[in-house]
């Protein structure tokens, strides 16, 4: 069901307000995002959907400074967005582990970057490859590692800093699709059931994916957004009860969700069948 911008989350931690963004190509000017306006409350799971080349990876960089706006602004934690947020750890698609690096010192890279001591985060470091599983390989390489280790690496380096924000670009959508469950059950674990922060706090995530299950799955609201320029299309909330399980995918609710969430992308009247493993 769709519900207004404005989270339900004690207060916002990402304000989007009425952003629009243009870029120049070699063609002449594309108009990337269109009136955007949307809230991510602190300790929010908020999933991003919509069809390929909607903008969805723009609003990310935007949100974290890495593009300006052309119109409207992004407020991080009071503040508006200017440039680079600090505040903001990223996971992508693509590990991009340093290949010639150790895990660990893969992990410890953003604290070199920052100006900071590696040794003060060692300790840290330590505990979040634990956390993922990855212990007894921090001094491996990553070719030694599968792709579904790489991504938990890449994990632990967005964490290193205990950034209150996370924003996760497709992490997970060049693995098979047991390892890509194995990882949303992580993620989940990571967010929700263990205390990572400094104060034991939920990080908020902004999460983008092309798969509409996967998103129903772990967020607390899904945002479809529209074809190029990007615009929001609707929000849903999800209401599936925490914590989940792979059983949650065989609910009744989380398959009417799924097909509401269908519907919005496709623009189609009502709920339809839809094929096995959707993936939009």
């Amino acid at each position: 069901m769709d519900e207004q911008l404005t989270s339900s989350a004690a207060r916002p931690l990402i304000e989007i307000d009425r952003v629009g963004m243009v870029y120049q190509a070699d063609s002449g000017p594309v108009e990337a995002l269109r009136d955007i306006s949307l809230t991510v409350g602190a300790g929010e799971f908020v999933a991003l959907v919509g069809p390929s080349g909607c903008g969805k990876s723009t609003l990310m960089r935007v949100i974290a400074g890495l593009r300006p706006v052309t119109s409207g602004r992004v407020v991080v934690d009071g503040t508006t967005v200017s440039g680079p947020v600090s505040r903001v750890g990223m996971v992508f698609q693509a590990a991009v582990l340093l290949k010639w690096r150790s895990v660990l010192d893969n992990v410890l890279l953003p604290a070199e970057l920052s100006g900071l001591k590696p040794g003060d985060y060692q300790d840290r470091a330590h505990q979040l490859l634990r956390l993922v599983g990855l212990a007894d390989f921090a001094n491996k390489r990553p070719n030694e590692l599968s792709g579904g280790m790489q991504q938990r690496a890449s994990l632990c380096r967005a964490l290193i800093l205990d950034p209150p924000i996370l924003l996760m670009d497709e992490p997970f959508g060049a693995l098979d699709a047991m390892t890509r469950d194995e990882m949303n059950l992580e993620l989940l674990r990571i967010w929700g059931e263990t205390g990572i922060g400094a104060n034991n706090q939920r990080k908020t995530i902004v999460f983008v994916t092309h798969s509409i299950p996967e998103a129903v799955f772990l967020a607390d609201r899904v945002v479809v957004m529209t074809p190029r320029p990007g615009q929001v299309a609707g929000i849903h909330s999800v209401s599936n009860p925490r914590p989940r399980s792979i059983e949650t995918r065989a609910s009744a609710e989380f398959g009417r969700l799924t097909l509401a969430v269908h519907a919005a992308l496709t623009g189609a009247s009502g709920p339809s069948p839809a094929p096995a493993g959707l993936h939009l």
